[in-house]
């Protein structure tokens, strides 16, 4: 008689839906993708904007309503949702973001006694951690893993004695085309969100003094956010041309920009792992960003790409000039970058994940154990 398969580890994954784009949604919609073919786990997405019925679902269209109204679907749907599973795989970001998302499915895992393993991914992190009592103490003591996309977060989370583990963010390489540009053609792209941690005034004001230098320049912004009506003000006080603003795109579109650019440009001034660069790097782009937060652990200066100092829009423009004027360099450093992606693929990453499941499940395990022991009372002799 043959042994019984194992069953699939099931996972409930906590997430914005993919309603909301942002690197949370596409990662998590590769990651249930890559598991769709793998027996190992069977994962399913819990959204953290769950949309109420009608008519509560207008007050999603009012600020400070839409939280409300948000957080009332949001508590009972983790309750049915966590508790058909084996292990929570909570992806977490900064600040207020962190008190309305994970935290909530921190809490009522616990309750049900579920393992957690959260996945933060900011990389506001040193300030959040800095500030946060609440989120220092969950991630010490409720989390049973923590798993960051890169060294940097890894070693933040050090400085707090908080322990993580590394597994990077995956890119589906099946998604972009690597090509070589002959001629580099001074075409721009900028595929971030327009919020002030990411710095687009940079990328504008770097796009002027090239402009100076190469008329015929174009740079397209992929984005939206907080700073988008100030963005375009911006760019019609610098009297730069050829700028446009393509507002947010689908992710399964975001290849069709890489494709038509030649040089990828980014300048945040606060950064974590960027799916940016990755996909930059998949499409065959030369990469000119700011050297802050975890940039520099995946793009090494003049081997993957070019760095500068934060906020340095003359530093800026001159390394893609320098590219411009040196199309040997960009390729030399396409290369080199395209050979780094093989960390990012699932066949590299899939075991990270694996491991931080079965490892949150055992010290769960390990937990609950403890407890039931200092829970009995001792037999009298």
């Amino acid at each position: 008689m043959q042994d019984s398969l194992p069953q699939a580890l099931r996972v409930a994954v906590v997430v914005a839906s993919r309603r909301i784009v942002g690197g949370h949604s596409v990662q998590a919609g590769w990651l249930l993708d890559a598991w769709r073919s793998d027996s190992s786990v069977d994962a399913w997405i819990v959204p953290i904007d769950p949309v109420p019925p009608s008519p509560i679902d207008r007050l999603l269209g009012v600020k400070y309503l839409r939280t409300f109204a948000t957080q009332l679907w949001y508590w009972p749907l983790l309750v049915r949702e966590l508790r058909r599973a084996d292990v929570v795989h909570a992806f977490a970001a900064s600040y207020t973001s962190f008190l309305l998302a994970p935290l909530p499915a921190v809490i009522i895992a616990k309750l049900l006694g579920k393992p957690v393993v959260l996945n933060y991914h900011s990389g506001e992190a040193p300030d959040h951690l800095r500030r946060s009592a609440v989120a220092r103490f969950v991630l010490r003591r409720l989390v049973d893993v923590n798993v960051v996309p890169s060294p940097f977060l890894r070693d933040v989370f050090r400085s707090f004695e908080i322990e993580a583990d590394v597994v990077p963010n995956i890119v589906d390489l099946r998604q972009f085309t690597y090509r070589v540009r002959d001629p580099l053609r001074p075409h721009l792209l900028c595929t971030r969100n327009f919020e002030p941690l990411y710095n687009l005034s940079c990328v504008l004001r770097a796009f002027a003094k090239i402009q100076a230098h190469y008329p015929a320049a174009t740079l397209t912004l992929v984005g939206s956010g907080s700073q988008d009506i100030t963005l375009r003000e911006e760019a019609a006080a610098l009297r730069v041309e050829n700028v446009t603003f393509a507002g947010r795109v689908a992710p399964s579109e975001i290849h069709r920009y890489y494709a038509n650019a030649d040089i990828y440009v980014q300048a945040p001034s606060i950064d974590n792992m960027p799916l940016s660069l990755l996909e930059a790097f998949a499409s065959g782009l030369p990469v000119v960003s700011t050297n802050v937060g975890g940039v520099p652990s995946m793009l090494r200066h003049r081997i993957d790409g070019l760095l500068v100092a934060d906020n340095d829009a003359d530093a800026l423009a001159d390394q893609v000039i320098q590219l411009l004027v040196d199309p040997a360099l960009a390729r030399r450093l396409t290369e080199s970058a395209y050979r780094t992606l093989g960390a990012y693929e699932w066949t590299g990453v899939r075991d990270g994940w694996l491991q931080a499941y079965h490892r949150a499940v055992g010290r769960h395990d390990r937990r609950a154990s403890d407890h039931t022991v200092e829970s009995t009372p001792l037999n009298p002799a």
